[in-house]
């Protein structure tokens, strides 16, 4: 299947090459489209900014990883696995998963029908795009495409970024970062075509996986914005102010700048839209952002007021609350607001990117959002002259830190405190970071000499091995069959590295 060119000068790409998915070798075309910064959803956009009193935004997160479980060990979809072993566990609810991947491509168009202004932002996994191309599930992908390149569905329907292969940054190795960004860039213009990508311009940290390594956020935030995002959603117990002090309450509902330092001193900041509270999934299901915005306002950033925003993400399709109360409390909401203005005056729904373009438009300049950094690095800044950095100097405060303060970590936060993706897991981060240093050993050099490499089949081979191996499911399901899973996926990389 052809995604569609907007013009003569960019190719038509396929979605599966060399029988597999499309991740790579049109690196330059890929940023010519994503990399700008003109409006993408003002345009279309049918909200009036001085007609708002507050906005609620609500992301679902979609995604199951890829696992050696196929015919001879061959990769597929966990979710392909679900349909073939039913009588495991909750497979089950294989058929209900499918559904929930495909429903907001029925839901919009519904509300939209009936004279509804619906909003939803959709964050898809790199895995599972591949893996309902590999069961054939037309019926999930049209319905997608439906609500993505339908013109009359794009102001109501936003995706947002991810790594390809749900990789938590803080544990993948730096080089590996911009890969995994790329690469779900490539596929999904492949699938969605090249308009489609060109919209995508917030970016969904998998497992809400903020770094907080100078270094690695740092490189982070320069791939991102190097792939063209302006944004991406952060969990709130993830950051800190400069000081070390936490979000007051009011700055969690406006865009806030989020800064990094590296270990040189060099400074690069982004957009952030904080997501609050914890990752209770009743919080979407039961349209907790909705309810929540009823009872905020307007606020100031800058000399310009604006409608805070509520924002939240959750899974879309795990649980009961999810499976059930999600249709049941997001379909009726649209039309219990609709007849205040159309859901275009109060509080109204928004996705991400048109919230900023809206206030932005109206005269807020970025660099009077409130700003912050990724928790525990004020620690590090307070013994490391920012100005005068160097990585010894931060090396040696994280390691003074380490020994002294056990509040300290380089681990990260995400949507929970209470599991590390790091500790306890060397028999699957020994081989992630092993086979990343083969893959680059290799095809560095060679990309270096000819960009063009990254066409031949043998590197798409091992560029989709090595993401696979970090994806986060093989830490977040514990040790067992999963990380079994991991050693194997390893095993085919290495072997595929030495064809």
């Amino acid at each position: 299947m052809l995604a569609q060119a907007p013009s003569a000068k960019l190719p038509a790409l396929e979605e599966i090459r060399s029988g597999l998915p499309n991740i790579c070798g049109w690196e330059a075309e890929i940023m010519s489209v994503a990399n700008h910064n003109e409006p993408v959803f003002l345009p279309a956009a049918n909200l009036r900014l001085e007609n708002i009193t507050a906005a609620f935004a609500c992301a679902l997160h979609m995604h199951q990883p890829t696992i050696p479980a196929g015919p001879d060990g061959g990769p597929i979809n966990n979710l392909q696995y679900m349909f073939e072993h039913p009588d495991q566990g909750d497979n089950h609810n294989a058929g209900v998963f499918a559904w929930c991947y495909r429903r907001m491509g029925d839901f919009i168009p519904e509300l939209v029908e009936q004279g509804g202004n619906p909003r939803i932002m959709l964050d898809y996994s790199g895995n599972l795009l591949w893996g309902l191309r590999q069961m054939g599930r037309e019926d999930v992908l049209n319905a997608l495409k439906r609500i993505t390149c339908d013109p009359q569905y794009q102001p109501y329907v936003e995706w947002m970024g991810a790594m390809w292969s749900h990789a938590v940054v803080p544990s993948t190795p730096i080089p590996d970062l911009k890969l995994h960004i790329q690469a779900w860039q490539h596929h999904f213009a492949a699938i969605f075509g090249y308009p489609a990508l060109r919209r995508v311009k917030g970016f969904s940290l998998p497992e809400m996986h903020l770094p907080n390594h100078p270094d690695t956020l740092f490189e982070y935030i320069k791939a991102l914005k190097d792939c063209g995002y302006r944004w991406l959603m952060v969990q709130e117990h993830s950051i800190e102010r400069l000081d070390g002090s936490g979000l007051w309450h009011d700055d969690k509902y406006v865009p806030n700048r989020l800064v990094a330092r590296n270990s040189k001193g060099e400074t690069i900041s982004i957009t952030a839209l904080i997501k609050t509270q914890g990752s209770d999934t009743k919080l979407v299901a039961q349209m907790q952002p909705y309810h929540e915005a009823l009872g905020r306002g307007r606020q100031p950033i800058g000399g310009k007021s604006v409608p805070g925003c509520v924002t939240q993400i959750a899974d879309g399709e795990n649980g009961g609350v999810m499976m059930n109360e999600f249709p049941r409390d997001f379909q009726p909401l649209w039309s219990e607001i609709k007849d205040n203005g159309r859901g275009v005056t109060g509080v109204v729904g928004v996705n991400g990117t048109e919230y900023l373009e809206l206030i932005e438009a109206a005269g807020v300049n970025p660099d009077d959002y409130p700003t912050c950094q990724a928790v525990n690095q004020h620690k590090i800044w307070q013994r490391v002259n920012s100005d005068q950095a160097t990585p010894e100097a931060v090396e040696q405060a994280i390691q003074d830190l380490q020994t002294t303060d056990s509040q300290f970590h380089m681990d990260g936060a995400s949507w929970t405190n209470d599991l590390s993706w790091v500790k306890g897991y060397d028999n699957v981060l020994e081989p992630m970071n092993k086979l990343s240093a083969l893959f680059h050993e290799k095809y560095d050099p060679l990309v270096r000499q000819d960009p063009s490499v990254t066409k031949r089949p043998d590197y798409q081979e091992a560029l989709l091995y090595n993401m696979l191996v970090q994806t986060s499911c093989f830490r977040y399901w514990g040790q067992g069959a999963w990380t079994d899973y991991a050693r194997e996926l390893y095993r085919r990389g290495e072997a595929a590295l030495k064809k």
